[in-house]
């Protein structure tokens, strides 16, 4: 800490000192025990600044993985295509629809039931009853009176009500007429007309004539008869929307259902580039600003983390064969009996469960076997899946289980797996992924096709995750999800509230300081003000002395004066 001189001149000046300026030096003096504090806050902001961005940048990522982790994101999206799109177009492809081929024939179109009345004028008055039925529905009669008595007061009339057809009021070149449309396409929309309508004006009665009959969409998918009541089809192929345009009894149109490999493929690219984000971030904050000073973030041990949970992630392999139980086993369940692995061509190997054994008993002692498979236990809430993983692929690796002596005896029921998988796909370098020198990704996007076009299902297990064993997609949405913002135990925002709470302290000690500097300034400021004020009456005392003494002695001090 510097040191503050008081400079007063000549005492007998009379002119004191400066008050203001020493009580700015002393109190700069004493706020510089809180030049540390302050440094090391400024430094902890640069610290939020680069974390909130590299939390932001995983969250993007994130999101990017989520549309290929995501079981109705763009993995499943579908697109159709139809050989004579004058006969049927198709117009969607849900999730649930599935790759293939389908010959399809169109031997009629649906139509939607209609009548129509003779014409008549515009100003003849109706009386008389319209009975109106449509399908099997109960015949509904329309009484006329004088408020419905025109054909246009009398179609207002059918349409404010629920009589199952629209009416509209057509004009021809010899007068008005009715027309009735049902509401109902196809054959179980066929209107019929009765009563006794009558023109009053002319005296008439009025007829109705049918002008479409209700009829339903005839058509052989894959030889199969479907029929459909529009021309909107959604069920002649699971998942699809296939609209009808023209009857071609003798055409046969190819729907090719395929997956949308594009889409894939401009998901795995935004993945990638996402990922290389994250990574340009951490490469930055390893090495010096443009000034050569270290980046806020050199040596933090949260980089450090997410460089390395991101690594390691990437090395995650895919288990090649798969198998894992379908039972709901409580995670404290006991489990009795044994069960029979086989490994591909292998000798089939029984494992007993050990006494009071849970899911997580049974998967040691499968693993203290060591007959080819790693048995690992996941956990949701209470209950817990056993997954049985190898890394050999086809049917070398493929793991078949006999379960029928395993069983939960917490709940009395035999444990039962599901079939196993087989994954060809185990690693993202099948996928046309490759790591460059400063830990970036690039994307070889012709591997990716023929991937995509071979073996698009093997594509979509990889990313997806399994109810019984962990994919890659699965982990790494997991590792990412855990390295960013998300609360409470993501890596950026727990060092974020770490930072926070050190910022906290640090701005209480600069307070606290603040407040007592406050304090001393004041205390300063009185008592130099006070000793000012001596200073500057020393010449006045001097006088009154030399008055004084002159008075005693008959010494004149100032024989001019």
């Amino acid at each position: 800490m510097g040191t503050v001189g008081i400079a007063f001149g000549s005492p007998t000046s009379g002119q004191g000192f400066d008050v203001s300026t020493t009580v700015s030096q002393l109190v700069a003096n004493l706020q510089a025990v809180e030049t540390p504090w302050k440094t090391q806050l400024t430094s902890l902001q640069s610290d939020d600044t680069a974390l909130t961005s590299i939390g932001t940048d995983l969250g993007s990522l994130s999101t990017a993985l989520q549309s290929l982790t995501d079981f109705e994101g763009v993995l499943s999206e579908k697109e159709g295509s139809s050989s004579d799109e004058s006969v049927l177009e198709l117009t969607s492809a849900a999730s649930n629809a599935v790759a293939g081929s389908h010959t399809i024939v169109v031997n009629s179109l649906a139509q939607t039931s209609s009548q129509y009345s003779n014409t008549i004028s515009a100003t003849d008055t109706l009386s008389g009853t319209l009975t109106l039925a449509v399908g099997g529905a109960a015949a509904q009669p329309i009484t006329v009176n004088s408020s419905d008595d025109t054909l246009s007061s009398l179609a207002d009339t059918i349409n404010s009500d629920n009589y199952g057809v629209t009416a509209n009021v057509i004009t021809t070149s010899s007068g008005q007429l009715l027309s009735l449309v049902s509401n109902t396409s196809g054959a179980d929309g066929d209107v019929t007309v009765s009563g006794s309508l009558t023109d009053e004006t002319t005296s008439s009665a009025i007829s109705f004539t049918q002008g479409q009959a209700g009829q339903d969409a005839q058509l052989t998918v894959d030889g199969v008869s479907v029929t459909s009541a529009s021309n909107t089809v959604t069920n002649a192929i699971q998942g699809v929307t296939i609209q009808l345009l023209s009857a071609a009894p003798s055409t046969d149109v190819q729907v090719e259902i395929t997956n949308d490999s594009s889409d894939v493929e401009s998901a795995v690219s935004s993945f990638v580039s996402a990922y290389n984000t994250v990574i340009g971030d951490l490469n930055t904050q390893e090495g010096n600003d443009s000034s050569g000073n270290p980046e806020p973030l050199y040596g933090n041990p949260a980089i450090a983390t997410i460089q390395e949970n991101l690594q390691s992630a990437l090395a995650f392999p895919q288990p090649a064969n798969a198998a894992g139980t379908s039972s709901v086993i409580g995670t404290s369940d006991t489990l009795a009996g044994s069960l029979t692995i086989q490994v591909g061509s292998g000798t089939a190997q029984t494992v007993a469960v050990p006494s009071n054994a849970t899911v997580a008993g049974l998967a040691s002692a499968i693993n203290a076997a060591n007959i080819g498979v790693t048995a690992s236990v996941t956990t949701a809430g209470g209950t817990a899946t056993l997954s049985l993983a190898n890394s050999a692929s086809g049917s070398t690796g493929a793991i078949s289980v006999d379960s029928t002596g395993l069983t939960d005896t917490t709940n009395g029921t035999t444990v039962s797996f599901t079939s196993a998988q087989s994954n060809a796909v185990t690693s993202f370098t099948q996928l046309g992924i490759s790591t460059n020198d400063d830990g970036t990704l690039s994307l070889d996007t012709d591997t990716l096709d023929s991937l995509l076009n071979t073996n698009y299902q093997d594509v979509a297990n990889f990313f997806q995750p399994s109810a019984y064993f962990t994919s890659f997609g699965g982990n790494l949405s997991n590792v990412v999800n855990n390295l960013g913002n998300n609360a409470p135990d993501g890596t950026i925002y727990l060092t974020l509230q770490q930072d926070a709470a050190e910022e906290s302290s640090l701005n209480t000690n600069i307070t606290n300081e603040n407040t007592q500097i406050s304090a001393e300034q004041t205390q300063l400021t009185t008592e130099l003000n006070a000793a000012n004020y001596t200073l500057e009456q020393i010449p006045t005392a001097i006088a009154q002395v030399n008055e004084i003494y002159s008075a005693i002695t008959g010494y004149d001090e100032n024989p001019n004066g």
